[in-house]
């Protein structure tokens, strides 16, 4: 049951739709009253968890001054890059490190005491081409010779150990918790593992995998933890191909430290039950879990229809949102003693990549609505419904 009988569970946006016909009030406007508070003037989230988790949020770092940067101060004790630290920023040409910007993300950490994730270290995209050319500038995954394979494979994980130690041995003292892969199970595999068939498989088999752990654990602080980070985690076959792959790897003493489970969901989707079995399967290898880049649709999948702009949101959608938020953080709180971060992917309803995703499959209009604020930073019913 959604538990918000302290405050009114109306939202701004529910106000305007009883209003007086002919009256225009933007979302703006009507989220700025007393029944939605600023998102600077009610308690904190992390404050709110901390006897079970840390709750984060990605940035970018533009986010880290303004209003973004107050947010941030009062509700969240650990903090992602959304982009910035993905290997195409941060090692664009081999051998030229850009940290600049990184930087920035872990300046701000440390001045506010923040938790640090890294994400990622490896990643089948947004990773430069650079990478996957052989010493003549040809394609690594064109080559029929057995032997220029061979040493094709020699360099490219070379070239990896290579990013993953410069990254590591940086911000060694600084990051708590690493991505160190990302997303390799596929969605519709082509083997029986289910590995995804990227240019690191193509190249190296599951070598990639076991080097980017292993030269993970080699430079980080004694304390960090090592994820393996994925998306649609919670159902089958890919929960079921990504735990073979995680036991398989512990077997050979991969040092995988813990699950990372993205949690790109919908109010339908996917079920409580199959989020709880998915952070106890895991649990029972031994391994931590983190909820990883949390954001919640008012879409079903497609995203469509889709409404046109935030305005049009209608309050039952946010409600429902509230109902799922709820029901969640119940969910996470009960295995509190397997989890150890939630973290969103992104503070407000003013940044969401999933905009682009409602607007790719209608026509080039569409908002989203995933989280806790909304785009003027005041609370939503689903802020009201995590901290009660």
């Amino acid at each position: 049951m959604l538990k918000v009988l302290r405050k009114p569970l109306i939202s701004g946006l529910a106000l305007a739709l009883l209003l007086p016909a002919g009256m225009n009030t933007s979302a703006a406007e009507t989220t700025k009253n007393e029944q939605s508070p600023s998102a600077l003037t009610v308690p904190s989230i992390a404050e709110r968890y901390k006897k079970s988790f840390t709750i984060g949020a990605a940035v970018e770092p533009y986010q880290l001054q303004g209003t973004d940067a107050q947010v941030l101060k009062r509700h969240y004790n650990s903090i992602v890059a959304e982009n910035i630290m993905k290997p195409i920023n941060i090692q664009p040409e081999e051998g030229k490190f850009n940290f600049e910007e990184a930087d920035k993300i872990v300046k701000f950490a440390k001045e506010n005491g923040m938790d640090i994730r890294f994400h990622n270290l490896v990643w089948h995209s947004q990773v430069p081409e650079w990478f996957f050319l052989d010493e003549n500038g040809k394609p690594m995954v064109d080559e029929t010779d057995a032997n220029q394979r061979a040493k094709n494979k020699k360099l490219l994980l070379k070239r990896l150990e290579t990013h993953i130690k410069t990254i590591v041995k940086r911000y060694k003292d600084d990051v708590k918790s690493w991505d160190v892969v990302n997303e390799v199970i596929d969605d519709s595999p082509q083997n029986e593992r289910g590995l995804r068939e990227s240019a690191w498989y193509k190249i190296t088999g599951d070598e990639y995998i076991k080097v980017a752990f292993e030269t993970a654990k080699r430079y980080a602080a004694k304390d960090a933890k090592l994820y393996i980070n994925d998306y649609n985690t919670e159902v089958t076959p890919k929960r079921t191909y990504l735990y073979n792959l995680v036991k398989d790897m512990l077997a050979q003493g991969v040092p995988i430290d813990g699950v990372g489970h993205q949690s790109h969901i919908q109010i339908g989707w996917p079920s409580l039950q199959d989020t709880e079995d998915s952070i106890n399967m895991f649990a029972d290898l031994g391994l931590d879990n983190q909820i990883t880049e949390l954001d919640l649709s008012l879409y079903g999948w497609p995203p469509r229809p889709a409404f046109p702009t935030y305005a049009d949101i209608t309050a039952d959608r946010l409600q429902a949102q509230a109902a799922k938020y709820d029901a969640l953080f119940q969910l996470y709180e009960k295995l509190g003693d397997k989890i150890s971060n939630v973290t969103f992917w992104g503070i407000a309803d003013n940044h969401t990549w999933l905009d682009d995703r409602a607007k790719q499959y209608n026509d080039g209009v569409g908002k989203d609505a995933p989280f806790v604020f909304d785009p003027e930073y005041n609370v939503k019913p689903a802020y009201w419904a995590i901290m009660d």
